[in-house]
């Protein structure tokens, strides 16, 4: 599953990348580990509804009609985050969960133990370079998390690398030209043009699922 030199030590439920001297590779994740605990709160009361315009339980059955009929899969997801995706990720597939941030992943841990999924793995890793081999995957899912990342190429490369064919890449992200309230939103947005354009350039099927919330666009991204 992972590639050929990489090493891994096991803390606590989560996965970290050995560096050559022995040592663990960790990041500096954007809230800081100290405020893991309020990650929710803040997402629940001020990120969907102050910023997005939008509706969480909403995003959650959008993603929950998308996700239905997805059962025994190897899915990744790209910034884990607290382990949202026990809202609507079915638990009878193989998941395996990734983040830079330590205080979140513990999080995930936690609550998708509680939602039966059996043997789920989680990674301190970055999405830019992550430590799988290649086609180990049939979903991937980026949940509002995609705006965030430094290098979007060198995401959606290692995706298309991960990825097994016909793998299927499910997003949401805020897009500029679905935030009416023009609200202050982190990290960097891109239309959907431009989101479809990076991913077609990669060899991806891009596909817009139609439906509304706020300044959120919902996306497949599908490799031939």
């Amino acid at each position: 599953m992972l590639k050929n030199g990489i090493k891994v030590i096991n803390k606590n439920g989560l996965h970290y990348i050995t560096k050559d001297d022995g040592k663990l590779s960790t990041y500096k994740p954007w809230l800081g580990d100290a405020f893991s605990f309020l990650y929710d709160f803040i997402m629940q009361r001020s990120i969907f509804p102050k910023k997005f315009s939008g509706d969480m339980d909403r995003h959650h059955q959008i993603l929950v009609n998308l996700l239905k009929d997805v059962h025994e899969k190897r899915v990744l997801e790209l910034a884990t985050g607290t382990g949202s995706a026990v809202n609507f990720l079915p638990n009878r597939n193989q998941y395996t969960g990734t983040d830079i941030s330590q205080g979140l992943l513990k999080k995930a841990v936690t609550r998708f133990r509680d939602a039966a999924f059996a043997d789920a793995q989680f990674y301190v890793t970055r999405a830019e370079d992550l430590p799988f081999d290649e086609n180990q995957f049939d979903i991937i899912l980026c949940i509002l998390s995609l705006n965030f990342f430094d290098d979007l190429e060198s995401v959606i490369k290692e995706v298309k690398r991960v990825a097994a064919p016909t793998a299927v890449f499910i997003c949401s992200v805020p897009v500029p030209e679905r935030n009416k309230c023009q609200s202050t939103i982190r990290g960097t947005l891109l239309s959907e043009t431009a989101l479809a354009k990076q991913f077609e350039t990669h060899g991806f099927d891009f596909e817009t699922i139609p439906v509304e919330n706020g300044a959120l666009l919902y996306f497949k991204a599908i490799r031939p």
